[in-house]
């Protein structure tokens, strides 16, 4: 799952963790490694930093390893994710319109590889799948898209190769081809052709639509990026559907019609913010930050039926699914909150403050994440707060415990987490 500061957060699942063996240098036992990519310039070219945590098994305290952060390779870092080997971290860069490639060593430490260029402009939000990534760009590459004249966003998928070498190293191929085009528009009214991807139905009204967030179910048969009309006023919410096919190509469902949020008992989509699925690719969730609700939606061939919505705090900001425990948490980013809800045929019910079912962060959290290696701890990354909380779940009860001294010190204005087993690299 895709975190970022719309909303966006992926937290890639690995194998569980063997106990003996694994202890650092410092005496700790470390269970995942929590790399948190954040926005302030730093350096000779101003690039975004990548402070890299290492977690207490035991207590879930967290610090940095003696050599973070390391570089982001870009300005403005928005997004991470790490591939399905969990040998290698992407970094999306929103000013420079770059994901930048790390091999990620069995210490934590990050060693930069190659930069590739997206499609579009000011990409946002990436998720991976198998051997494929995917990538969403704010607009299109269109010579009059620009942020004083914007157009609707895209979506482009990058093939991912493992190149010999010790250790080996992933590389991003070059953007599948779609028709003449290297990226799928986002369209508001679908395409013009049922078979040709690449025009947009004619739109007299020029909708701009604004991608926030992506998610790719864990069956991996179909992708889901949420998007709203910023023409639009109130703004209205979409989430577009695509088919995933042999080697990452793209068929968008409905021909390309996106789902609107609008239509339901409570006009749920004005402004959606972050998107989730759960372990068992039959949900989807989405946050919307106008109507302080997440709508829980049932998947059927990639359509997306409403079940209905559930109230949140202010401003919901991320979502992540529980992938072991039948529990979804939201971060609420003007209330400086994140709220536990138990999931039961995909209904949300909030566990409520009085139960621990709702705990403080930091200032303004934007990003949400369970650990992989136990599904035993949550981080939110807290963007005004300049820190990271952690905290310890129940596996039977879905509540939140603060951990040890948290919140943690991260660089400032923190946008991104993705974390990996600790010892599941291969260098």
């Amino acid at each position: 799952m895709k975190f970022n500061k719309s909303g966006q957060l992926l937290l890639v699942a690995a194998a569980s963790l063997v106990a003996a063996g694994l202890v650092t240098a410092c005496g700790t036992l470390t269970v995942d490694f929590v790399f948190v990519a954040s926005a302030k310039a730093a350096g000779t070219y101003g690039y975004g930093e990548i402070d890299v945590f290492e977690v207490d098994s035991e207590s879930g305290s967290m610090r940095q390893i003696p050599t973070s952060p390391f570089p982001s390779g870009g300005r403005n870092p928005v997004a991470e994710a790490v591939s399905s080997d969990n040998t290698n971290l992407y970094v999306v860069n929103h000013d420079d319109n770059t994901i930048v490639q790390f091999i990620i060593g069995n210490d934590g430490k990050l060693y930069p590889q190659n930069t590739t260029n997206t499609p579009g402009i000011y990409p946002m939000a990436v998720a991976v799948s198998g051997s494929n990534l995917f990538v969403v760009d704010t607009f299109q590459p269109l010579p009059s898209c620009a942020t004083a004249s914007p157009c609707s966003g895209s979506l482009a998928v990058f093939p991912i190769t493992t190149v010999a070498g010790t250790p080996p190293s992933d590389e991003l191929g070059t953007a599948l081809t779609n028709g003449s085009l290297n990226y799928w528009p986002l369209c508001r009214y679908g395409y013009a052709s049922a078979t040709d991807f690449t025009q947009c139905v004619t739109d007299p009204a020029k909708h701009v639509i604004t991608p926030t967030a992506i998610n790719v179910l864990k069956a991996g048969g179909f992708l889901f990026v949420s998007a709203y009309d910023s023409t639009a006023t109130p703004n209205r919410g979409y989430v577009f559907t695509f088919a995933v096919g042999s080697g990452g190509a793209l068929t968008p469902v409905n021909g390309g019609v996106p789902h609107d949020m609008g239509i339901g008992g409570s006009g749920l989509g004005i402004h959606p913010t972050a998107i989730a699925s759960d372990s068992t690719s039959t949900y989807v969730y989405v946050t919307d930050s106008t109507n302080n609700i997440v709508a829980s939606y049932s998947i059927a061939s990639g359509t997306l039926a409403l079940i209905g919505d559930t109230p949140t705090g202010n401003q919901p900001s991320a979502i992540v699914v529980d992938p072991a425990y039948p529990f979804a948490y939201v971060a609420n980013s003007l209330d400086a909150t994140v709220t536990a809800y138990s999931m039961s045929s995909g209904v949300l019910t909030s566990l409520g403050a009085s139960t621990n079912g709702t705990a403080t962060t930091g200032a303004q959290p934007v990003a949400i994440g369970i650990d992989p290696s136990t599904n035993h701890f949550l981080y939110t990354v807290n963007y005004l707060g300049s820190s990271v909380s952690s905290f310890e779940l129940s596996p039977t009860a879905g509540t939140l415990l603060n951990s040890k001294n948290s919140p943690y010190t991260a660089n400032a204005f923190p946008t991104a987490v993705a974390a990996i087993t600790h010892g599941s690299t291969k260098k």
